[in-house]
């Protein structure tokens, strides 16, 4: 008799197992890459460099 117990409270446990469903998505993963970048450059010079680009603008 206690065989038959043992066997009924495992059937009884095994319905009780959870259940994992893995899906996909049903739309495509989007990502939105709007990024604007700005910089600026600082050029310190000597004062000589300075007066030399000022006077000789054809150097560039």
């Amino acid at each position: 008799m206690s065989y038959g117990v043992a066997a009924l409270m495992v059937l009884s446990l095994a319905g009780c197992t959870p259940r994992i469903e893995v899906a996909a998505p049903k739309e495509p993963i989007t990502i939105n890459m709007n990024v604007k970048i700005e910089h600026e450059i600082h050029v310190k010079v000597d004062k000589d460099v300075e007066s030399l680009l000022k006077n000789r603008s054809d150097l560039f």
